[in-house]
C-alpha cells in the first residue's frame, strides 16, 4: 500500500509526462495562432519544471541517501533518485530549448510539427526515467526515437538529413530487437517483467547464463542508441538539423543510454562479458573520436564528436563499474553541451580573433610535464580529501584527462608573460576539477560503484595511448599528414555502416529535393525518405 507521501511523489513525478503529452497533443490538434501555440508549450514545460523540481525535493526527503529504491507503481512505473535528478535536467533543458525554438524557428512554416513531436520526446523521456518494467522501458524508448524522427527531418529537403535520420532509424530498430531479447531473457529466469523483481532476484545471489546474455544483449542495445563507433555516424550527420533539435539530442536523448546502464548495474553486475563489451566500445569511441576533434574546424561537427568521445568515456566509466562517476558526468555532460549548441554563433567572434591574432602552438615541455604534474594535483587532493575510495587507476585516468589543461602556448607564439599566467589558470582548472569530483563524489544520487580493476588497467593503457598521439598531432603535423587523413574520416568506419544500412534498407534519400514535407502531422507514415528498392 502507498502511503499519501508516496502517491503524492508518483503524481509529482508522473505530472511531466502528462503536462509534455498534453503539449504535444495541442499542438497537433492546432486551431489557434502559432504565437499562442508556443505560448501554451512555454507555460506547459514550465509548470512541467516546477513539478519536477518538487518531486526531486520530496523524493531527497523521503528516501535515503545512497538508497536507489522509490516509490512504486503496481510493478510498471518506480521513482527512484537518480531517475528524479534526471528528470528535472531534461525538463530544465526542454523548456530552454522551447523558449529559444521559438524564436530560432521565426518564418519557419513546419513549427506546429515541431511542437508535437519536442512535447513528445520530452514526454516520452520522462516516462522513460519512470519505468520499472521491461515493456514501459522498450516503449519509451521506441516513442522518443520515433519523435525524434520528426525533428530530425524538420527540413526535408536536405539529403543528409534524410540519410542520417534514416541511419538512426535503422540503429534504433536494431536496439529495438535487442533490448526485446534482452527482456525474454530476463523474464524467462525471473519470472516477471518487473526490474524491481530483477533487482531483488539479483540481490539474492542468484547469477544464471540467461541473464548474463540479457546483460549482453542490453549493453549492445545501449551502445547502438549511444552512436558509439562503428554506428556514430547519424551523430554527425544530424547537423542538417535546426540547432535547438542538435541541443535536445546531444544534451539530453544520447545521454540517456548513461542513465539506463546505471539502472541495469545490478544485471551488469553478474554479467562481466557486457561490462568488458563497455570498456572496448566505450574506449574506443573516446579515444578515436578525441583524435577526430583536432582535425575538425565545424563548430557543430566539432560538437558532434565531443559527444561521440564525451559517450565513449561516459559508457566506459559504467563498464568500470564507477557509476557515480558517470551519473556526476551525465549530470555535467548534459548542461555544458546544451549551453555550446545554443551558443554555437559565438564561434563566428573566435574565429575573427584568431584570424587576428593567429593560433598559438603549444610548447613541447609542457606536454611532457603536463603529466607529472596532473598526476601530483589529483593525488594530493585526493591524500587531502582523505576518506576517497578511488582506485588508484582511476585517479590517474583523470591525470590525463586534465593535462591538456596544461600545455601552454610556445614563448615566441604567445608571448613570453603569458605563459606563467596561462600555466596558472589552468592548474587552478585542474585543481577545481579534482576538487569538484571529489566533493560530488558523496553527492546524493542514489547510486554506487562497483570497481572493475582488470579492465581499469586496460583504460588507463588506452587513455595513455590517447594521450600521445594528441601530443604527436600538436607536434609532428606535417609528419602526421598520412595518418590525420584517416583520423579526419573516422578511419571510414561510417562508410562501412551506410552501405550496410542501404543495403538492409534502401531509401531514396538522394532524392531529397522532390519537394516539401507535409506540413501535416502524420503519425502511421514515415517523417522523411521513402523506402525503396
Amino acid at each position: 500500500m502507498l502511503n499519501s507521501l508516496d502517491e503524492l511523489d508518483i503524481a509529482l513525478a508522473l505530472a511531466p509526462v502528462v503536462l509534455m503529452s498534453g503539449a504535444a497533443l495541442w499542438a497537433l490538434r492546432g486551431g489557434v495562432s502559432l504565437p499562442q501555440q508556443w505560448r501554451r508549450f512555454h507555460v506547459l514545460t514550465l509548470a512541467a519544471l516546477a513539478c519536477a523540481m518538487a518531486s526531486l525535493v520530496l523524493h531527497l526527503a523521503l528516501a535515503p541517501v545512497g538508497d536507489p529504491a522509490g516509490s512504486g507503481l503496481g510493478g510498471w512505473l518506480a521513482v527512484n533518485l537518480l531517475g528524479a535528478w534526471v528528470s528535472l535536467l531534461v525538463q530544465l533543458l526542454g523548456a530552454a530549448i522551447g523558449l529559444y525554438s521559438a524564436n530560432h524557428l521565426k518564418g519557419e512554416p513546419r513549427q506546429p510539427v515541431y511542437i508535437t513531436a519536442l512535447g513528445a520526446v520530452l514526454a516520452a523521456v520522462h516516462l522513460l526515467l519512470l519505468a520499472d518494467h521491461w515493456l514501459v522501458l522498450i516503449a519509451a524508448w521506441a516513442a522518443i526515437g520515433h519523435a525524434m524522427h520528426y525533428l530530425l527531418c524538420f527540413y526535408g529537403d536536405r539529403p543528409f538529413a534524410l540519410l542520417a535520420a534514416h541511419k538512426k532509424k535503422v540503429t534504433d530498430r536494431v536496439a529495438d530487437a535487442l533490448l526485446i531479447v534482452a527482456a525474454l531473457l530476463s523474464w524467462s529466469q525471473v519470472g516477471s517483467g518487473s526490474l524491481s523483481a530483477l533487482w531483488a532476484y539479483v540481490a539474492a545471489g542468484h547469477a544464471s547464463a540467461a541473464l548474463h546474455w540479457s546483460g549482453i544483449c542490453l549493453v549492445l542495445a545501449v551502445i547502438a542508441r549511444t552512436a558509439l563507433m562503428p554506428v556514430h555516424g547519424w551523430l554527425v550527420q544530424v547537423m542538417e538539423a535546426p540547432t535547438p533539435v542538435s541541443a535536445l539530442l546531444h544534451a539530453g536523448v544520447v545521454n540517456l543510454g548513461g542513465y539506463v546502464l546505471v539502472l541495469f548495474a545490478p544485471l551488469l553486475g553478474v554479467s562481466p562479458a557486457a561490462r568488458w563489451l563497455l570498456v572496448g566500445f566505450g574506449l574506443l569511441s573516446a579515444a578515436v573520436a578525441g583524435l577526430v576533434l583536432l582535425t575538425r574546424v565545424s563548430q557543430k561537427v566539432h560538437l558532434a564528436w565531443s559527444t561521440i568521445a564525451q559517450m565513449g568515456f561516459m559508457l566506459l566509466e559504467c563498464g568500470l563499474g564507477l557509476y557515480l562517476f558517470a551519473s556526476l558526468h551525465l549530470l555535467g555532460h548534459s548542461l555544458y553541451k546544451a549551453h555550446h549548441f545554443l551558443n554555437a554563433s559565438s564561434v563566428v567572434r573566435d574565429c575573427e580573433r584568431k584570424l587576428m591574432t593567429g593560433e598559438a602552438q603549444n610548447s613541447g615541455l609542457s606536454m611532457l610535464l603536463a603529466v607529472p604534474l596532473a598526476l601530483g594535483i589529483v593525488f594530493a587532493l585526493q591524500a587531502a580529501l582523505g576518506d576517497q575510495a578511488w582506485p588508484w587507476w582511476w585517479s590517474t585516468v583523470l591525470a590525463l584527462a586534465w593535462a591538456p589543461l596544461l600545455w601552454v602556448p610556445k614563448a615566441d607564439a604567445g608571448g613570453a608573460r603569458a605563459v606563467p599566467t596561462r600555466l596558472a589558470t589552468a592548474a587552478a582548472m585542474a585543481v577545481g576539477l579534482t576538487l569538484a569530483a571529489g566533493l560530488l563524489d558523496h553527492a546524493p544520487l542514489g547510486v554506487r560503484n562497483d570497481p572493475l580493476p582488470e579492465a581499469g588497467l586496460v583504460a588507463l593503457v588506452g587513455m595513455a595511448l590517447m594521450y600521445l598521439g594528441m601530443a604527436a598531432f600538436q607536434l609532428w603535423p606535417r609528419s602526421m599528414v598520412a595518418v590525420r587523413r584517416w583520423v579526419y574520416a573516422g578511419f571510414y568506419m561510417d562508410e562501412g555502416y551506410t552501405c550496410w544500412v542501404l543495403r538492409l534498407w534502401p531509401i531514396s534519400w538522394a532524392g531529397a529535393g522532390r519537394g516539401p514535407a507535409p506540413l501535416v502531422w502524420h503519425p502511421v507514415e514515415p517523417a522523411c525518405g521513402r523506402s525503396g528498392s
